[in-house]
């Protein structure tokens, strides 16, 4: 255990692909909170989705392999899916899940259909997008790990300094427009921001995965606290605990991609808190039915027993 440890250390690579990847979680977290709490959690999902024609149409107008170009194109297109979405809640009486579902089997299949042409086209068999359907975290160099760097301090930036019209917004948000603030604004940041979370994260996970590592974070982080604060720090402690767990686990295993691995690290952890929180896991639950099952049965017995006496007090015995 402790070689594997070592030699995991020593190796650059993995190296940057841990870092990488707890960064990727680090910040995922922290905007998948607000997410959750929003009821917004299909909204990773379809933001992800609709970065792959992005990703696509950026590989044909510039017909090199960019990964910055590609965030570009990802960011672009995930912007236009979240401006889509409102217009059909808003002009439309569909509801804000069914739109979400809409767009986002819309923008995947334009992006399949994008795909499968380039991979049929003579550069195609070069360009490896197909890795971003479910993510190639192994091909990370130092690079993207210091673009997600850059990426996650300025999102855990923006949410330290709009904590408090984030949690408005998040819990009441007529509570927060009767106060003045410009909810429609921070609003459209916040999805803004949520895009960006998911867009960094496509290269490591890819677009099918991306949304749990999003989600399962601030789920898991729910049942430990009932304070914001502490969840938030919670999903992101969880979320960059997932990725280090993940690219580890990985890296003892050939051929074991490492973002789908981060992911299933991210859900066990959620069963555990699941189990064993102590207030809203489930056995804590059990137990204290279990208690309140036998108080009752212990009460009942006693109040039979205290009747029992009276009667035979009353007949003089």
């Amino acid at each position: 255990m402790m070689n594997s440890l070592i030699e995991f250390w020593q190796d650059p690579n993995s190296r940057w692909i841990m870092f990488g990847c707890m960064l990727l979680g680090l910040s995922n977290g922290v905007i998948g909170s607000f997410s959750y709490l929003r009821k917004q959690s299909l909204l990773g999902d379809t933001l992800a989705h609709a970065a792959l024609p992005g990703i696509c149409i950026a590989f044909l107008l510039t017909g090199t392999k960019s990964i910055g170009l590609f965030l570009v194109g990802a960011l672009v297109a995930g912007v236009i899916a979240t401006f889509g979405i409102q217009w059909i809640t808003k002009y439309s009486r569909i509801k804000q899940d069914t739109a979400m579902g809409i767009v986002l089997s819309f923008f995947f299949g334009i992006g399949i259909l994008l795909l499968t042409k380039i991979q049929h086209s003579g550069s195609g068999s070069q360009s490896g997008l197909d890795k971003y359907l479910f993510g190639q975290a192994a091909s990370m160099v130092a690079e993207d790990v210091y673009l997600m760097m850059g990426v996650s301090i300025l999102l855990i930036i923006i949410c330290y300094f709009l904590f408090k019209e984030f949690k408005l917004i998040s819990f009441d948000a007529g509570f927060a427009r009767g106060m003045g603030l410009p909810v429609g604004v921070l609003e459209q940041m916040l999805l803004f921001l949520t895009v960006v979370a998911v867009v960094v994260g496509i290269q490591a996970v890819g677009v099918v995965l991306v949304a749990a590592l999003l989600i399962t974070p601030a789920v898991t982080a729910r049942f430990w606290t009932d304070r914001l604060s502490v969840m938030v720090i919670l999903s992101g402690i969880i979320g960059a605990l997932s990725g280090v767990m993940g690219t580890y686990f990985s890296s003892t295993v050939s051929n074991l991609p490492t973002g789908p691995v981060a992911v299933l690290v991210a859900s066990v952890l959620f069963l555990f808190s699941a189990l064993a929180a102590p207030r809203r896991g489930w056995a804590s639950k059990w137990i204290r039915q279990y208690r309140m099952r036998s108080s009752y049965k212990d009460i009942k017995k006693s109040r039979v027993q205290h009747g029992e006496l009276e009667t035979n007090k009353g007949r003089g015995m």
